[in-house]
């Protein structure tokens, strides 16, 4: 799930609304269709700069208690939604990342529609819809709306520029962005292994060959067909302040250059197996955005294929809450790895001196059948 149970509970707790959440007794119908795509557009303009909630299932005129939306007729789920702020006209086409979850609460059920943050802002329509205008741009202050018949403070609206354009965040945070508009970065005179954002030339990648002379093995460099590599540091620099370090890898003899991925782990409660180790990224992540930054500055068809069989052995998750609630539902369900066995197919791993190759195939078979139970994880 993308929203805690808890987080919700204590904002129901504070009884009052707040910057990027509101409640509300129940679903709108059909007569207040213009209200669901005003409250979005102002949640999604918020000025908190993070998810927002529309809580749905909690009545404000009755002591915050619970209001149990399971049979409420005007109910929808996530593509309706979307379907619904699909058929708007977004300036720019550009519409607001919206998803429903259900939680529930002993004997009731509420949904939340969570409205992610974005740097997209300000979103606004091109179009009029019944009394949501064009061209004005809502936000929500504190627990109040922007009324439908205004438009924000300039100082608002300014503000929500500044997000679109990367101004307000950190040097780090705007990197993250930065890598996002691959196209804008142009090699260096040294060649493709030193970058600069042509927009903003101050802000630097470069990467090398890892100065320690980085040895070893892990077990994704037997994903690929030449099991050779190269261990890398990538560095992003601001003028000349280093601002982040990360570990690279060139794999499969060289063809693909890829950010090494974060070490997972999962506790056993019978503790019989011990631990659960594996490799993963984070969807959005800077990892992984720098990840697929490099795969684009560096593509070609041998590159693919290396990307693929990298990604075939790495847990690619949608956010750190869904990795959270995987552990739960492996630590249920790991008990049934013999089963997982026989459908995975580990590739033959050679003897390397001072290594126990059993480790090795524990580990590849580990991340082929952590990779079946995410997908079986998803469809539940």
């Amino acid at each position: 799930m993308e929203v805690q149970k808890k987080d919700i509970e204590n904002l129901i707790k504070l009884k009052k609304e707040g910057p990027y959440w509101d409640f509300k007794r129940e679903w709108y119908d059909e007569k207040h269709k213009q209200d669901l795509l005003h409250d979005i557009i102002c949640m999604a303009n918020n000025l908190a700069n993070q998810d927002c909630y529309i809580i749905i299932g909690v009545d404000e005129e009755n002591d915050y208690s619970l209001n149990d939306v399971i049979k409420d007729p005007n109910r929808k789920n996530t593509q309706k939604i979307v379907d619904f702020l699909r058929d708007k006209k977004f300036a720019g086409g550009i519409r607001p990342n919206v998803i429903v979850e259900t939680i529930q609460f002993e004997e009731n059920n509420i949904d939340v529609i969570v409205i992610k943050n974005s740097t997209n802002t300000p979103y606004y329509l091109s179009d009029k819809f019944n009394g949501v205008f064009p061209y004005q741009i809502y936000t929500r202050v504190q627990d109040t709306n922007t009324p439908l018949n205004s438009s924000a403070d300039i100082d608002k609206v300014e503000w929500l520029w500044k997000k679109r354009f990367g101004l307000i965040q950190i040097p780090i945070e705007r990197v993250k962005k930065f890598l996002q508009n691959a196209n804008d970065w142009e090699n260096g005179p040294n060649g493709e292994m030193q970058k600069y954002y042509k927009p903003f030339p101050e802000y630097t990648l470069i990467y090398d060959f890892a100065e320690d002379e980085r040895h070893g093995y892990e077990y994704y460099l037997f994903s690929q067909c030449n099991t050779n590599s190269s261990w890398m540091n990538i560095k992003i620099f601001y003028n000349q302040t280093l601002l982040t370090e990360q570990d690279g890898v060139l794999l499969d003899g060289g063809r693909y250059m890829a950010v090494c991925p974060k070490t997972g782990g999962i506790s056993l409660n019978n503790r019989i197996s011990g631990n659960i180790f594996y490799k993963y990224m984070i969807k959005n992540s800077f990892v992984y955005i720098l990840n697929e930054f490099l795969y684009h500055h560096e593509w070609s068809h041998e590159a693919r294929y290396s990307h693929d069989n990298y990604f075939e052995v790495i847990l690619l998750f949608e956010s750190d809450n869904e990795r959270k609630q995987f552990h739960h539902y492996v630590e249920r369900n790991w008990g049934k790895r013999s089963e997982y066995l026989n459908l995975v197919n580990c590739p033959d791993i050679p003897q390397i001196k001072g290594y126990k190759k059993d480790a090795f195939k524990e580990e590849y078979e580990n991340a082929l059948i952590l990779k079946i139970m995410l997908n079986n994880f998803r469809s539940t």
